[in-house]
């Protein structure tokens, strides 16, 4: 099955062609990815208007490009996926709407995916794919979560954060420092230069006894030491506190990790997401994994940001464990709350 996925969810327009084959390792064709992070710059965060028209924009460009690269026609194509939530409304409808209309216009079936279950499989994609079951840890700049994860659409809800998500927490620890947007791979990059022991920053919630996660107390400690530094006359500073800041947040997604795999029995972990290419996350959960025996699975790099090949990817595997009914009219809907927890209970309806 040849499957053409689109995702439009935020300030990333990402369409992609997977290959899925009885008994073989899921194939990326061939896929395309355009960022908005420099049109939204100007205004230090995403103006959900501008992105909705801007998905409109690329969206036909991008799949004739992803098309010709993988020497493909829109006739091979045996479903259209597109992603249905969460996400900005407006946004969701772009792809939704193209989706639709392109797989009624072909004859061929579409499916509604969410946007987090294609994180949660994109390392199916990798040249190191994971086997059921695992724990998932989903960091992206607007979730963290940890799932017990079964099967394709059995997954279990183990802990998420109650207030601000790790991405937002590098995000705003990021504008906090002046840095540019998006803020997580600006603070990463100025951590690098710094010294991560030079300011002791809290760990909330990490001696809670439990998995859930919070990290808006990190985000006001960062603003106190911002309050007292800023108007130092050497700026070193600033590259300590970032570093001290990503420290936290590792140490925490780290921990609690770790303690998921141990309360869950499970030897395999999985990490997805945008902050999953974070590369002290990386290298701290690969040194805890190994010491703990247990295997960690990645995506590839450049399939860690938001893209249509997890899309493709999520909707081929649904599809495949008889998860889902692809729809063949012109009737769709977006949900830009959906819980991952809950996909099956508010599956779209059947259509044909």
């Amino acid at each position: 099955m040849i499957v053409l996925g689109i995702e439009s969810s935020c300030d990333e327009t990402g369409v992609a062609l997977v290959r899925t084959r009885p008994d073989a390792t899921p194939q990326l064709l061939s896929h395309a990815l355009h960022s908005q992070a420099d049109m939204h710059q100007a205004y230090g965060g995403v103006v959900p208007e501008l992105a909705s028209r801007d998905h409109i924009r690329r969206l036909l460009p991008l799949a004739r490009g992803v098309l010709a690269q993988a020497g493909r026609s829109l006739g091979e194509v045996d479903l259209v996926a597109y992603t249905r939530g969460p996400g900005l409304a407006g946004a969701l409808l772009v792809g939704a709407g193209m989706g639709v209309a392109l797989a009624a216009a072909l004859g061929k079936p579409a499916l509604g995916v969410h946007h987090l279950e294609g994180h949660l499989l994109s390392p199916f994609l990798s040249a190191d794919p994971p086997r059921f079951p695992f724990v998932a840890l989903l960091v992206s700049g607007g979730h963290t979560q940890l799932m017990r994860v079964a099967g394709v659409g059995d997954y279990e809800l183990l802990g998420e954060t109650i207030d601000d998500a790790a991405g937002e927490a590098f995000d705003k620890s990021a504008k906090l420092l002046g840095l540019g947007y998006p803020g997580g791979p600006a603070l990463s990059r100025l951590a690098a230069h710094g010294n991560a022991a030079a300011f002791e920053l809290p760990r909330p919630m990490l001696g809670s006894g439990d998995l859930h996660f919070s990290f808006a107390g990190l985000k006001t400690a960062v603003l106190t030491q911002v309050r007292k530094l800023e108007a130092s006359t050497c700026d070193a500073w600033r590259a300590d506190l970032a570093a001290a800041t990503q420290a936290a947040i590792v140490d925490v997604l780290v921990k609690k990790s770790m303690r998921a795999l141990r309360e869950t029995r499970l030897a395999r972990l999985v990490v997805a997401g945008g902050v999953g290419a974070n590369h002290l996350l990386r290298e701290q959960l690969d040194a805890a994994c190994h010491k703990a025996r247990v295997q960690v699975h990645y995506p590839e790099l450049h399939l860690c940001s938001d893209n249509g090949a997890m899309i493709a990817l999520a909707a081929a595997m649904r599809c495949d464990a008889g998860r889902a009914t692809p729809q063949r009219d012109l009737t769709f809907d977006v949900k830009p709350r959906w819980a991952l927890d809950a996909i099956d209970a508010t599956a779209a309806p059947v259509l044909s």
